[in-house]
């Protein structure tokens, strides 16, 4: 504020702003002036004419009939399970903890016990332009396993000079999702405020994969106020969160809520759902590799340290096979100390009781062994390469062993090409 105070001072002073007549082109500069002083995108002043007076607050609870709640509820939140039993909840504008216990039972009631059953999460916020803070510790609490509090969040408001700490629920309405199942929360350029706050705490819990854009960086609460007796106002951020989950006194505001895999708003969704198609398939990649191990890897003492890491390892981060292979093979090659011990992505294959073979091992079969003489000749040739070295060395070189049964046809030719 002391910086500002400078700013504000030299453009009094100014005879170029004092000199702008057009009251829009005022607001323009002014707002790059404020913005730039204090390095905040969030501050703005416009002009509006047409207010004569300040904007009035939104209508209260007591102002509205348990009808028109429910129908403004039912404008901002939408949910449906989709293809594979994958929950889908989009919260376009987070209610006020008032609404919500108002309405609580027809929540649980008409969306969250449909989505209860389901084996994973898509909390969509891409469209969520802000809400009410107080809605915070509900939307967290049904997400956080058990019935024990947990301080997610402390919000600082300027206006009252006071610091309000938020706590997860100890008791809810219904069931909590399962900690066992994944959320996954999306989010675009046009996720702020409150929906960031809610983002940015799933995502310090690891309780959310956050896919998509980076997020706005905007406010948990921005107010219009009026400058003086005129038509401009100046739109300020009233209150900020401390953002006490491992941020190292670090927040989104300003900055965004970075996601864990960042993609396209339009694409977030598909690959959202590619990611949890993945993660379903993680507890069988691990059995399979299990099964492996056991009845194939020959240093078979180290077996069961294998076993254990396996079975313990945190795959709460994997979002792509990539970063699954890396991990298995990471978390494999340290207790087994053994290079050749290898996991790698190939293409699809049908499946089979025997292990699946990599583009490096041996073929299954040997190549058919042509009846043509000519064509007997040619496959030594291209099998065997011989020749003679200065100092009278022999150089014999072959890529792979051929069947014992080609061999029993192919003697006479490679005795002859090669070995004579």
């Amino acid at each position: 504020l002391m910086g500002m105070q400078a700013a504000i001072e030299q453009a009094m002073k100014s005879r170029e702003i004092l000199g702008i007549s057009d009251p829009q082109t005022l607001a323009h500069v002014l707002t790059v002036g404020v913005q730039s002083s204090l390095n905040d995108p969030r501050l703005f002043i416009s002009y509006e004419p047409s207010t004569l007076e300040a904007p009035q607050p939104a209508p209260t609870l007591t102002n509205l009939t348990q009808e028109e709640l429910l129908a403004q509820l039912q404008k901002s939140i939408h949910h449906e399970v989709l293809e594979g039993n994958v929950g889908y909840l989009r919260v376009d504008d987070l209610p006020s903890q008032e609404v919500l216990s108002e309405l609580g039972e027809f929540l649980v009631t008409h969306m969250w016990r449909q989505l209860m059953d389901t084996s994973s999460l898509v909390l969509d916020l891409r469209d969520c332009a802000g809400g009410h803070i107080s809605g915070i510790p509900y939307f967290i609490s049904y997400l956080h396993p058990g019935n024990t509090v947990m301080h997610v969040d402390t919000i600082y408001d300027r206006p009252s000079n006071t610091t309000t700490e938020i706590w997860t629920l100890p008791k809810v309405l219904g069931e909590r999702y399962s900690a066992d199942k994944d959320v996954v929360v999306l989010t675009s350029g046009r996720t702020g405020g409150v929906a960031e706050d809610i983002a940015y705490i799933l995502k310090q819990m690891r309780r959310g994969i956050v896919v998509g854009e980076r997020t706005e960086g905007g406010a948990l609460d921005l107010q219009k106020l009026r400058i003086g007796e005129s038509n401009f106002f100046l739109t300020v951020p009233v209150s900020r969160s401390l953002g006490p989950l491992g941020g190292g006194g670090q927040t989104w505001e300003g900055s965004g809520v970075l996601p864990c895999v960042g993609i396209p708003a339009e694409k977030a969704l598909e690959k959202a759902l590619a990611i949890l198609t993945l993660r379903r398939a993680l507890p069988g990649v691990v059995l399979r590799l299990q099964e492996a191990l056991q009845d194939y890897y020959t240093l078979v003492d180290r077996v069961p340290g294998l076993l254990h890491r396996l079975a313990n390892m945190d795959y709460s981060a994997v979002v792509s096979e990539e970063d699954l292979v890396a991990k298995l093979n990471a978390g494999l090659q340290a207790v087994s100390e053994d290079p050749r011990l290898l996991v790698r992505v190939t293409g699809p294959r049908e499946s089979s009781s025997r292990p699946e073979t990599g583009p490096n091992d041996p073929p299954e079969a040997a190549p058919e062994v042509p009846k043509e003489e000519a064509a007997r000749r040619a496959l030594v040739d291209s099998v065997f390469q011989v020749s003679v070295l200065p100092g009278n060395v022999g150089y014999l070189r072959f890529d792979r062993f051929a069947d014992t049964s080609a061999l029993r046809v192919l003697g006479p030719y490679v005795l002859r090409q090669v070995w004579e």
